[in-house]
């Protein structure tokens, strides 16, 4: 994988094993932070990518711009990748351990939050719904499958093949 654009454009990353994770493709996130780009300012905001997989979002976010980004991961197996990826960086995203539902309660607010957990995980309700105290502008949901929005605001959503990008607000 490639950070698609930015200050670190061009530089690899290694994705963890596609039977533990579904990296989200270049073109899905050269669209994601295109989007984005349209409504916020990159510059001193920050990002938290919720189940951050390879850690290439919370890279792009840093690459494009925001001032700051986190992510977190509950697999032992990919903190590791996640970990050798950010060492290759300056500054990379703070990464936390363990279950996102748990963590994100204790965590101070984030302008932008990407939720991509595992597709039929069941689990994008409890994310929106634990993540209301934490998030302070947009929130991105990459999902297949019908979700429940719970009030947030729908700004944009895309379609791309059989998966959404949905872009809500407060």
């Amino acid at each position: 994988m490639i950070i698609t654009a930015g200050k670190f454009k061009g530089q690899k990353i290694t994705a963890p094993d596609e039977n533990i994770t579904r990296p989200t493709l270049s073109k899905v996130r050269m669209s994601v932070f295109n989007t984005l780009q349209s409504i916020i300012e990159f510059e001193g905001h920050s990002f938290l990518d919720m189940y951050a997989g390879s850690g290439i979002m919370g890279l792009e976010a840093l690459s494009r711009g925001f001032s700051n980004a986190a992510a977190i991961e509950k697999n032992f197996k990919v903190t590791g990748i996640i970990k050798a990826n950010f060492k290759k960086f300056e500054n990379p995203p703070k990464l936390f351990i363990g279950d996102s539902l748990k963590i994100v309660s204790k965590l101070d607010k984030f302008d932008v939050i990407y939720i991509d957990p595992p597709y039929f995980s069941g689990i994008y309700d409890k994310s929106l719904e634990a993540i209301k105290k934490i998030a302070n502008n947009i929130i991105i949901l990459e999902h297949v499958t019908e979700v429940d929005f719970q009030g947030f605001k729908i700004i944009k959503q895309k379609k791309y093949g059989d998966k959404f990008i949905t872009f809500l607000t407060i």
